[in-house]
């Protein structure tokens, strides 16, 4: 169900329409038999007054509900959103789908945030014919902003911006709900199935950087939709099924002959992976052999169903190392899980008329793609573009997915585009109700800027990748004097929550779009936008309280009883950057571009500096060095901030410590 506010505003925009051009025909003619229209416009009149005591009584109850200040997080962009678009219906109700823009204010002495419409209103008018000046149609918009509770103060500035200044009184409130409730997003509409494809390595090959990078963004953009409120699936596509599982199982035949009663000792995958693709190119009787390994394979024979489970389930637990290290969780669907709905998804599109034959290969042409796509090989044998196509289906019939995000490079964006345009052409989905989308990423270079190898040459070994890692955030824990600090437990997880949230953060920091140059001296730097920085930010935030003896039983009873002041200039700037959290989280669900979080907590960290360096939260004796004087509501602002801090590590799968 949408809106009843809306719905009941564009009734009666639509009733006061007709009541106009009623009223200027009866003007214009003023003809006595005409009198059949006065009373069709009483009537209208009559109902449209109805309407407004509707509309009026449902706007406050709206506003009751919300001067209650709900446990979750006001988005208050969005909220000004709702109380600016209302005025501007009221005073442009002619002007069809007027735009609507809010932003924060990037100068404070403006104001907090700022309302752009009213010029982009004036280019459309003119577009018209009508010639208005965008102060004019500002001051308009002003003269109709509904009651509400969070506008202290607005005014018009240059050629027609509205600046907008927050009620302080309504920003504490915020904060105290906050810290009262913990960190919660406000509500869903309704609670939407999100099917996440991510990660994707493939069964019998090493897992690399290019995996490194889809496995991170995937798995945040999971945390995203879960910490929201989403039913979220988490899918690893992992290619699992084709002709190189046969010159894998005739290879294992011949290095284990016993394989089906003796669990075979393949230590190195990657290796035995190598040595059966070189008897493939150099063996004629070998590759015939792999040929016909790969029809037993298809025809489900059981000796060969279990010679290529052994070698899936070697490939599983070197992936599950590198899960275990990054905190990933997801569930394998590999393109084996396919193989029996790709048949169906051909006949379908043969059913509609919609394959074309070339050259021997059934070809899928979709609207305003000049590639098409290959569903039948001519041999009879079937490609990603059947496998990708009869996933899809699967997600959007079976799994009643909502919303259905591909996490791979940006090199497979035209096949994505052709599947998806193919998917739409045939009717399994509706872009305007569903969204399918392809994320897709740059590739990771070296500090040479180009493709990130070993000095080999070779492909970076992820798991060799995350020992460097660990190396590497230990030897700057030492560098710290932290191991003369921690207790070998506390240095082993700091070690850890380190190494690998310096990783993810380096990677999700960067527009995912472009390409990124991985340096571990840059990750590792404690200055700047890096998880180093953040992570040691946050645990000096924590220590904060424990070294003035609060605990939180002390915090939640100030947060009960004490009122969050606003009045410095610094505590004002922090609490309102507290609270575009939701702002920020609601962007990137629009847009899936995880850096925005990471330069927000960076934005908040550096802005709690400020806060902290300006006012005093606890004084302390010079002599003793004993507190003498705590200010609990800067406590409080000190509590709300490491909280909103751990949410978004949290979101971007990196794990903080306490102590470090």
């Amino acid at each position: 169900m949408g809106d009843p506010v809306s719905e009941y505003t564009s009734r009666l925009q639509q009733q006061e329409l007709e009541i106009h051009s009623l009223t200027a025909e009866i003007e214009s003619l003023k003809n006595p038999q005409n009198l059949g229209l006065s009373s069709h416009l009483d009537g209208l009149k009559e109902e449209n007054v109805k309407l407004k005591y509707r509309l009026n009584v449902l706007k406050r109850s709206l506003q009751e509900e919300r001067s209650q200040c709900s446990k979750t997080m006001m988005n208050i962009n969005q909220r000004l959103q709702e109380i600016f678009g209302e005025a501007i219906r009221e005073a442009c109700p002619d002007l069809e789908n007027p735009p609507l823009t809010v932003t924060p204010n990037q100068q404070a002495k403006f104001g907090d945030y700022q309302c752009n419409s009213a010029m982009a209103m004036a280019q459309m008018m003119k577009s018209k014919g009508l010639k208005v000046n965008p102060r004019e149609i500002a001051e308009k918009i002003l003269q109709n902003i509904p009651d509400n509770e969070l506008i202290e103060k607005t005014e018009i500035a240059g050629p027609g911006f509205i600046n907008v200044q927050l009620k302080r009184s309504f920003v504490s409130k915020l904060l105290t709900n906050l810290l009262l409730n913990g960190v919660r997003p406000p509500p869903l509409a309704s609670k939407k199935k999100v099917v996440v494809d991510f990660s994707s390595p493939n069964i019998a090959k090493e897992m690399h950087v290019g995996h490194l990078r889809s496995t991170i963004i995937g798995d945040s953009m999971c945390r995203l939709f879960e910490f929201l409120g989403y039913n979220v699936l988490r899918l690893n596509h992992v290619g699992d099924w084709g002709t190189q599982f046969g010159m894998l199982i005739a290879h294992l035949q011949d290095k284990f002959p016993n394989y089906l009663t003796v669990s075979p000792p393949i230590g190195d995958l990657q290796a035995f992976y190598k040595e059966s693709k070189k008897r493939f190119d150099e063996e004629e009787d070998f590759k015939k052999r792999a040929y016909q390994c790969v029809v037993k394979l298809q025809s489900k024979d059981p000796a060969f169903i279990k010679g290529w489970n052994l070698i899936c389930d070697v490939s599983r637990n070197e992936f599950q190392k590198i899960y275990n290290c990054l905190d990933i969780q997801i569930i394998e669907r590999g393109e084996s899980f396919y193989q029996e709905k790709m048949t169906a998804v051909v006949k379908e599109f043969e059913a509609k008329g919609l394959v074309e034959m070339d050259e021997g290969r059934k070809i899928v042409f979709a609207p305003g793609q000049q590639i098409p796509l290959t569903v039948v090989k001519s041999d009879g044998g079937y490609t990603y573009d059947t496998s990708d196509l009869a996933a899809l289906r699967h997600r959007i019939f079976d799994e009643k997915a909502d919303i259905i995000i591909y996490v791979t490079d940006s090199g497979q964006g035209t096949h994505f585009q052709l599947v998806f345009a193919a998917a739409q052409m045939i009717g399994w989905y509706d872009p305007n109700v569903t969204r399918v989308e392809h994320a897709g990423f740059g590739v990771v270079l070296g500090e040479d800027k180009k493709k990130f190898k070993t000095r080999s040459g070779d492909t970076v070994r992820l798991m060799d990748l995350l020992d460097e890692g660990l190396k590497r955030s230990m030897d700057k824990l030492k560098e710290k004097d932290r191991d003369k600090v921690l207790s070998t437990e506390d240095l082993t997880k700091a070690q850890r929550s380190v190494a690998f949230g310096c990783i993810k953060y380096a990677d999700l920091s960067h527009n995912r779009i472009n390409d990124y140059v991985f340096s571990f001296d840059k990750m590792l730097d404690d200055r700047g936008n890096t998880a180093a920085y953040l992570l040691y930010a946050f645990t000096r935030i924590r220590s904060i309280a424990r070294l003035a003896n609060i605990d939180e039983a002390a915090l939640r009873k100030a947060a009960e009883t004490t009122e969050v002041l606003l009045e410095h200039d610094k505590e004002w700037k922090l609490g309102k950057c507290l609270l575009r959290f939701p702002e920020i989280l609601q962007k990137i669900l629009d847009d899936l571009l995880l850096h925005t979080l990471c330069d927000y907590l960076y934005e908040l960290a550096t802005t709690f500096t400020e806060f902290y360096d300006s006012c005093y939260c606890i004084e302390k004796d010079r002599q003793t060095g004993e507190v003498v004087k705590v200010n609990m509501w800067r406590m409080l602002l000190c509590d709300a901030t490491a909280a909103i801090m751990a949410k978004g590590f949290d979101i971007l799968g990196i794990n903080p410590i306490s102590r470090m």
